[in-house]
């Protein structure tokens, strides 16, 4: 479900984005996340009505808030990164890109916390780099040189670091008595996103506001709340994933990284994207890729 919804939020943040000023959108974004987190926060502080359910919000101090923190700069830099390159890129294009995340996932994994890769998993990996490479030159019938693109190193620098957030995720999660920091999955998705929020609006003010009449003007789109409303959803749910007993954030996030389907589904339909065939097979790679993941992870 979790990955169903973030490819419908792919879709309607490239929709929102058309034309239309990156910053504020951003902004936007994430203040309405944090409004539909809010009240979770606040009812949870002075009452008892949350108590014991999944909505319940857990309080703590610095010691908690500075992962918490941590983690809003992650995952800002990649969107800041992501939301310029989607802007400027088809969303067939991006899609596939950021479908190699649970490669640099288990990369990253293998780095850090010593797993090695069995077979499968090379397979899986492999087929990614293949997927690729053919992707860079499907793109070029478009205008759009991988080597050369400042938007599709966006695009890589935003997959890399959604990968490196992935892998903080889980240890985020983790009880401390396997390493982790053992942090309340709610409060983790609450206050990031209230913590984001105070980060953009000062971009806002700082970079964007002063300089809005020579660059791309923003206008109002209402697929601007869906953005926030699948993302919320989506997040929501893979947090909760990433919480239950024994999760393994390779396989977590393997999984939501179908949400390429969806998206990819989208540009052709909706957005009239050309090279599909081309770009179907990339995706065919990719997928594959996974499911060899997958099977090997298993």
């Amino acid at each position: 479900m979790s990955a169903a919804l973030l490819g419908c939020y792919d879709s309607f943040k490239k929709e929102a984005l058309r034309s239309n000023a990156v910053i504020p959108v951003l902004f936007l974004n994430t203040l309405f996340s944090s409004l539909l987190f809010l009240p979770f926060i606040l009812l949870s502080a002075n009452s008892s009505f949350l108590d014991g359910s999944m909505f319940h919000v857990a309080s703590g101090g610095w010691e908690v808030h500075k992962f918490i923190l941590l983690k809003s700069l992650i995952v800002l830099s990649s969107w800041i990164l992501g939301y310029f390159g989607m802007k400027h890129l088809p969303l067939t294009i991006v899609g596939p890109i950021n479908a190699t995340r649970p490669v640099m996932v288990l990369v990253g994994a293998l780095l850090l916390f010593g797993e090695r890769l069995n077979l499968w998993q090379w397979v899986g990996v492999t087929l990614a780099v293949v997927s690729f490479l053919m992707l860079s030159r499907s793109s070029k019938k478009e205008g759009i040189d991988f080597k050369h693109d400042h938007w599709i190193w966006m695009i890589v620098g935003s997959a890399a670091m959604g990968a490196v957030s992935g892998l903080y995720d889980k240890y985020l999660m983790a009880p401390v008595s396997e390493g982790g920091a053992g942090l309340d999955r709610m409060m983790v998705q609450s206050w990031y996103n209230i913590y984001q929020c105070l980060m953009m609006g000062a971009m806002l003010l700082l970079l964007w506001w002063p300089h809005r009449d020579k660059t791309t003007p923003f206008t109002w789109k209402w697929s601007i709340i869906g953005v926030s409303i699948f993302l919320s959803t989506a997040d929501f749910m893979y947090f909760y994933s990433l919480s239950l007993p024994d999760a393994m954030i390779s396989i977590v996030s393997m999984i939501r990284r179908g949400s390429v389907i969806v998206s990819f589904l989208f540009g052709a339909m909706l957005f009239h994207e050309k090279n599909l065939k081309a770009k179907a097979v990339d995706l065919a790679l990719v997928l594959l890729g996974m499911i060899f993941l997958y099977i090997g992870s298993n």
